[in-house]
């Protein structure tokens, strides 16, 4: 079997999984409760947010605990919407953000905030003029992932940080579900970002968990009000074996990352200088610097991405249509469309997405499978 599907969700790491256990056997109480048991817990749970925040050269304090990228995305954006809509209602994004992204703009505008999507060029990548031009009195904040889910594009996180530096009352979001561990920390942890979105299920942690960075002295509207964990901003009993898990995780990811990012690049080569040699194959994805090391996106003409992916399965391969979280539902890929790709060439679009996990041998079989399947496409439609 061989999994290229990564950006839809990774393996749970074995050490990982055996934190996971070991503190779900031995330290099992609420972090909330005054005995030595809920002591035991805070105090397990302070260290996993200091050890992520020690990972990404930040303060403890600035981290927050969620159960993913969703309510992460979502309670920036309407934590923002809300703390802020005195000063303003106008938000900024672009026209490739991930759903969590998009829809939660599209609740905003429906409650009366204005939104501005950004356009993307061919490579799916915002113009920095175009941002520029968007910022008014009345803007709030602006969101711009890190890197495209669908075909892989890195945005420009230090020039959109550059504009944004005239204007300091302005939150600055960045996503960065697909973004750590890929060679870019730099450019997400930048010195102008005030929130950053993570998930844990995206570098080999359980499901369910993620975190946000939340600068210093930014303020956001609580998204769940219950208990009052997390500072009173996040409320809901903390998932503690997960958190740690999590916190084991991110340090696993980044250590040897650049050796890590180097053979997912190197996979990514092998597999897009084959695929590109034939005829009816469109690549959106690109080998440079300016896109992602583990995400390659293309299309067959005349086959549906979906079939695509069922043929690959039946040789034991897991690729994927280009969004996770639309695949099922058969939607075009919003990417591509907002590339403005012909809908008889995006619907036919397919991701392959590399973890360090993968091999130079997997894309060596993926490429003989490649070759079988294409010409199996193409008797077919030669007689349709």
């Amino acid at each position: 079997m061989i999994y290229f599907d990564n950006s839809a969700t990774t393996k749970v790491d074995k050490n990982v999984l055996e934190t996971y256990q070991k503190v779900s056997n031995k330290i099992w109480g609420n972090p909330s409760s005054l005995h030595d048991m809920g002591e035991m817990s805070f105090n397990l749970l302070e260290q996993s947010r200091k050890q992520i925040a020690s990972l990404l050269n930040v303060k403890s304090h600035e981290i927050f605990f969620t159960s993913g990228g969703t309510e992460g995305d979502n309670w920036v954006i309407k934590g923002t919407a809300m703390e802020k809509r005195m000063y303003g209602k106008h938000l900024i994004t672009t026209a490739v953000e991930h759903p969590a992204v998009k829809n939660s703009m599209e609740q905003l505008a429906q409650l009366g905030f204005d939104i501005t999507y950004l356009p993307v060029d061919d490579e799916g990548r915002i113009n920095i003029q175009d941002l520029k031009d968007a910022i008014r009195p009345d803007t709030i904040l602006v969101s711009i992932m890190a890197i495209n889910n669908e075909i892989g594009t890195i945005q420009p996180l230090l020039k959109a940080a550059e504009v944004l530096k005239d204007y300091p009352k302005v939150h600055f979001h960045i996503d960065a579900v697909q973004g750590i561990g890929k060679g870019i920390q730099a450019a997400i942890m930048n010195d102008r970002v005030d929130f950053v979105t993570f998930s844990g299920h995206k570098f080999h942690a359980p499901r369910g968990v993620g975190f946000i960075y939340a600068r210093e002295g930014r303020r956001i509207a609580p998204l769940l009000t219950g208990g009052g964990q997390e500072k009173n901003l996040r409320s809901g009993t903390e998932n503690l074996p997960a958190i740690a898990g999590m916190a084991k995780a991110l340090r696993l990811l980044l250590d040897g990352e650049d050796q890590k990012v180097a053979l997912q690049e190197s996979i990514k080569e092998k597999i897009y200088n084959h695929v590109t040699k034939f005829e009816k194959v469109v690549a959106f994805s690109k080998i440079q610097a300016n896109f992602a090391p583990h995400i390659l996106c293309f299309a067959i003409k005349g086959v549906r991405g979906e079939t695509i992916v069922h043929a690959f399965e039946s040789h034991g391969i897991y690729i994927s249509t280009t969004s996770a979280c639309s695949s099922k539902k058969q939607q075009a890929s919003s990417t591509l469309t907002a590339m403005k790709i012909d809908s008889t060439i995006s619907t036919s679009a397919v991701r392959v997405s590399l973890d360090s996990a993968n091999s130079l041998e997997e894309a060596d079989e993926f490429n003989r499978i490649f070759d079988q399947l294409y010409q199996d496409f193409s008797k077919i439609n030669k007689n349709s």
